[in-house]
């Protein structure tokens, strides 16, 4: 067990330490590079002072997530006992599919910088990229032997075996949540602070399952986020970018899969479902009536047009996070996910 720790405390260590060295080496050289993010002009007036300040900063904090989970490989294969090497697996195929729909934002945020512009791949090549890196991932886990047709439904009392049409729905339920968790990065420091309460609820529910592997890919992925926040909170010195959301889209995914309850991120991730709900909803009513419903969406940006401070946002979805977090929790125990352990 203390060796166990030693990996915990070593890894989140190493994380948060290559992703804060990377962004205090990095952000001055992205900004000389004038690779600066380009800002709406229907957005926020307020934000128009935030053009040019560096983007693509998810590459940081994958640095440093990718760093620690190398150390946590070498000192596995170096120490076995301590961490179950069935654990490398999923660990391994969790990362690539991070890396692979960090890729797209990546290339996403390559066309904005060239073009100069906000608009970077179409929405059509976007979910091409994102439909192939979700297939890659669900192959993976399920020829590693670590996906499960049988589901943990919230609230129900017992498993339900959804076979062949799982995958089905876990491709569309990927790309949607994928592109849930890009659409709440927007103002400083949110969707850092967000997924940080979405990795602790995943780390203390992979703690109580005895899913060492996955308490401690949350625990790299807290360190890492924690690191990127010292430059990333307002007023932020960088960006993520879609490179960073998309990294993180596909992270919060491998939690709740690894997990065994995919469907528990409804729960967790209940902030990143509103905000692209609310662009749905938006889109939708000015197509249907030539209205808006809000001020302007994704909703977080409703809420700056209504006078919110970004803190008092970021402060206020973090804590909703928290709350439907609990809720996710106690959904749980009226199934049997807990009794399998």
């Amino acid at each position: 067990m203390k060796n166990l720790a030693l990996y915990f405390i070593t890894s989140s260590v190493i994380s948060f330490i290559v992703t804060a060295v990377l962004c205090f080496v990095f952000i001055p050289v992205l900004r000389a590079a004038n690779l600066g993010q380009k800002i709406l002009d229907i957005g926020p007036s307020w934000h128009k002072h935030k053009e040019g300040t560096p983007t693509m900063g998810g590459l940081f904090f994958m640095g440093g997530a990718i760093a620690a989970a190398g150390v946590v490989y070498v000192l596995t294969l170096v120490s076995p006992g301590v961490l179950d090497t069935s654990d490398l697996v999923p660990l391994a195929v969790s990362l690539l599919a991070a890396m692979g729909f960090a890729l797209t934002g990546f290339l996403d945020d390559r066309v904005k910088l060239l073009k100069k512009q906000n608009e970077g791949l179409t929405p059509t090549q976007k979910l091409i990229l994102q439909f192939i890196v979700t297939a890659a991932y669900l192959a993976a886990m399920k020829f590693t032997d670590n996906l499960s047709t049988l589901v943990v439904i919230p609230f129900f009392p017992h498993p339900v075996e959804f076979g062949i049409f799982f995958y089905a729905i876990a491709l569309l339920g990927i790309v949607f949540t994928v592109n849930a968790v890009q659409f709440t990065d927007g103002i400083d420091g949110l969707e850092s602070c967000v997924t940080i309460v979405v990795a602790v609820f995943f780390m203390l529910l992979a703690r109580m399952t005895g899913r060492d592997g996955l308490s401690l890919y949350c625990l790299i992925t807290v360190a890492s986020l924690a690191a990127f926040l010292i430059f990333n909170f307002h007023p932020a010195k960088v960006f993520m970018g879609d490179t960073g959301s998309h990294f993180l889209g596909g992270t919060v995914i491998a939690f709740a899969f690894w997990a065994g309850a995919p469907l528990v991120i409804l729960f967790a991730g209940i902030i990143y479902f509103i905000e692209i709900v609310s662009v749905i909803i938006q889109v939708t009513s000015f197509k249907l009536t030539g209205k808006r419903v809000f001020k302007m969406s994704p909703i977080h940006h409703h809420f700056e047009l209504c006078n919110w401070r970004e803190t008092k946002i970021v402060g206020v979805f973090s804590f909703i996070t928290a709350l439907s977090c609990a809720v996710g929790f106690l959904s749980l125990l009226f199934t049997d996910y807990f009794k399998a352990v």
